[in-house]
């Protein structure tokens, strides 16, 4: 097998270390080409450009980058409420819903959810995988809120026996409406096959949520998932879990501890997304 010269270095590097000289590259050494030729911000980061903006959406705007299998999300304190017609800006969420997201996702990962998480650029911006969105919105319920309660006639509150699954089309023209399976699958939406796979990642989710947050005196009543497609098809959770797309109850009070607290005018919206951070993230 031909050995690569270290010394074809030269031209680039200027002069390499003598022991270079003396045999084949070890491990060691294309460590230390990598971390001082590989850009980074941080030990074990590599530093990724922001190139032409691909998206801006009310919470979020995405990036391409180096990398065409890779873009970058960074995320915004906008507010919008009632499909934007309430508009406002939370303080600090961008930041946290960021960094919430990208905590739960690396913890999924281990619990057999596959999500689009790549790396945390910064506070606000991550890399991700880039995926083509499957248009659903993806609500998962385990206690009536909202539009359930509102659509069916009943108080907020009442714990389901089990929870309960519905998609909306994800289209902003026409206000996001209800849609069941077949009515995806005819629309040419998505696949029987990833509608079920669709479905068993969003209960699996539920279930560590539930669970996750049930440590932090927190009850899950609802949330909203998006996934997506990767380049050869593989179904992946992708978008964001946050206050911004969770109901969040304290499990003891019930104060709402996410979004609510701004489309209801509760006041103190900054400091429940703030608590919600210190209590799964510690901070």
């Amino acid at each position: 097998m031909e050995v690569y010269n270290p010394t074809s270095f030269e031209a680039d590097i200027g002069s390499c270390p003598k022991e270079w000289e003396s045999g084949p590259i070890t491990l060691d050494m294309i460590d230390r080409i990598i971390c001082h030729y590989v850009p980074s911000n941080e030990k074990g980061k590599i530093t990724m450009n922001k190139l032409e903006q691909l998206y801006e959406g009310k919470a979020k705007k995405v990036f391409s980058t180096e990398d065409p299998d890779v873009v970058i999300v960074s995320y915004k304190d906008d507010a919008t409420a009632f499909d934007g017609l309430k508009k406002g800006t939370i303080t600090g969420k961008g930041a946290i819903n960021n960094q919430m997201t990208n905590f739960l996702m690396q913890q999924l990962e281990k619990a057999g959810v596959p999500t689009h998480f790549v790396e945390e650029l910064s506070e606000r911006e991550t890399a991700v995988k880039k995926v083509s969105i499957v248009p659903l919105e993806v609500i998962v319920r385990n206690v009536s809120a909202g539009s359930f309660a509102k659509h069916y006639g009943v108080e907020e509150g009442i714990v389901f026996d089990a929870p309960t699954i519905e998609f909306s089309y994800k289209n902003d023209d026409l206000h996001d409406p209800l849609i069941n399976d077949y009515h995806a699958v005819a629309l040419h939406l998505a696949t029987w096959e990833e509608i079920d796979q669709i479905k068993k990642y969003a209960f699996q989710v539920n279930d560590f949520l539930k669970a996750e947050l049930l440590a932090c005196g927190v009850t899950l009543v609802d949330f909203k998932l998006e996934f997506g497609k990767t380049a050869d098809g593989t179904i992946v959770l992708a978008d964001e879990i946050s206050p911004d797309t969770c109901r969040f109850w304290d499990a003891k009070t019930g104060e709402k501890l996410d979004k609510d607290r701004f489309r209801r005018d509760l006041g103190n919206v900054e400091g429940a997304y703030q608590e919600m951070s210190k209590r799964l993230m510690g901070k």
